[in-house]
């Protein structure tokens, strides 16, 4: 003797959730790919800079002309800009990367919410069945105690 099966009301919700889960983790994982990209291009200026001060210092150790050094020194300034500018987007990936980070943990807590809700109705579902069919079998044994004692 069986009951219905069991039925999650608000499986909509659980699965509409879990969507929401997976969509944190993908613009997570692309934020993640942002900031690596960002700090390739920020050691890539890096190098560049460092390269800019080495002609920078070989051009001041050797006879070269002063429009060769107001360019190697436009240069460097240049080197300098792009090296900050990439520094600054790599914080703001950083900060990307945790607003993402924090989506996603607070996504997760819905979904997980959600899945203990379920799981504690599906016992609550197997307790109440049990009870029933308990029941039913009590009743099935008294009246046949009662055949035979009649």
């Amino acid at each position: 003797m069986t009951g219905p099966s069991y039925r999650f009301r608000l499986e909509r919700v659980r699965a509409l959730r879990e969507r929401a889960e997976d969509a944190a983790k993908q613009a997570f994982a692309s934020a993640m790919q942002d900031r690596v990209r960002s700090e390739l291009a920020l050691e890539e200026a890096e190098r560049r800079l460092a390269f800019a001060r080495e002609a920078q210092r070989e051009a001041l150790s050797q006879t070269t002309t002063a429009s060769e050094l107001l360019a190697r020194q436009a240069y460097l300034e240049r080197s300098e800009l792009v090296r900050r500018a990439s520094q600054e987007e790599l914080g703001r990936r950083e900060l990307v990367v945790s607003q993402r980070r924090g989506e996603l943990t607070e996504a997760a807590r819905e979904r997980q919410a959600l899945e203990r809700l379920k799981e504690h109705r599906r016992l609550e579902h197997q307790r109440e069945q049990a009870r029933l069919e308990a029941q039913a079998l009590d009743e099935m044994a008294l009246n046949g105690y009662r055949r035979r004692v009649a």
